[in-house]
């Protein structure tokens, strides 16, 4: 859930970012100086990921309608901010935001611009369907991503990528408007040009968001191992068994549920591994 919302701040800041640049005349279009045009977006590029990695918790707080625990009103808080708090302690990071999300879904994510300035969040189906030495598996996995820096990670990718969609629209842009215009001056930066590059945008920007899921998928088999070491591999296994006994394959709450894609084509989308890879990869462990 993590990666979809920061999949989808992250395309909403570049549209929004491109349309400021051509309202102010920054973006003329010129492929002449390719040099100043990749510095460009670069710079646009890294900074539209890196607004995104900074709304992240903003966004999944106002998405899932997480509330943040300040003071534990039950046993059942108490013992969840206790054990976030003893596992960050464990994996050498700051204490994270502890919250709760409604949803009948068994689902948790952690996300933040920093290891020592993160949120957990845990729905409530998952605290009621999963017994408490699964739950500590679950959020031993989520400190795990927060402790390898995942977010700030997915954050230099997605910022590489987009600088490499905005300076390739561009050139695209030019060629496309240059045709139209029936003369080879690609100084100009008409319709044709501004209509191509946000539409080479957002294709370009679906292939390289394919990269980052696989990036993503990777990760998870790492977080896997992190909470086998915080926790213990049969704990994590017996999570995993749970979490695919309970709802299969689909973990996404329906707040973001449209942006599953069922088929083969959606394996290249799938920010997750199969989960019987993922226990198969735990028996695998010394």
């Amino acid at each position: 859930m993590r990666i979809v919302l920061f999949l989808a701040t992250n395309l909403a800041v570049l549209f929004l970012l491109t349309i400021v640049i051509k309202l102010f005349g920054l973006d003329a279009g010129s492929t002449r100086n390719l040099t100043s045009m990749l510095i460009m977006a670069a710079v646009i590029g890294m900074g539209g990921s890196f607004i995104s990695l900074a709304l992240s918790k903003w966004m999944a707080k106002r998405a899932t309608g997480a509330q943040v625990i300040t003071q534990p009103q039950n046993e059942a808080e108490q013992w969840l901010y206790s054990t976030v708090k003893r596992q960050a302690e464990k994996a050498g990071i700051g204490m994270p935001e502890v919250a709760i999300y409604g949803g009948p879904e068994m689902n948790a994510f952690a996300t933040g611009m920093s290891r020592d300035h993160a949120l957990v969040a845990v729905s409530i189906g998952l605290l009621q369907n999963m017994d408490r030495r699964q739950i500590e598996a679950v959020l031993a996995h989520e400190i795990s991503h927060v402790a390898n820096g995942d977010m700030v990670t997915m954050g230099l990718i997605q910022g590489v990528l987009n600088t490499f969609v905005i300076f390739l629209a561009r050139i695209i842009g030019s060629v496309v408007d240059s045709f139209l215009r029936g003369d080879r001056d690609n100084g100009g930066g008409g319709i044709g040009y501004f209509v191509t590059v946000m539409v080479a945008q957002l294709v370009l920007g679906v292939f390289a968001s394919m990269i980052v899921m696989w990036f993503s998928r990777w990760r998870e088999f790492r977080a896997d191992a992190g909470s086998a070491r915080l926790e213990g591999k049969d704990a994590m296994i017996s999570a995993l068994q749970r979490l695919a006994a309970g709802h299969g394959e689909s973990t996404l709450p329906k707040e973001v549920a449209a942006f599953g894609i069922a088929g083969s084509f959606g394996k290249l989308f799938a920010s997750h591994p199969p989960i019987e890879d993922r226990i198969a990869a735990l028996q695998q462990r010394a």
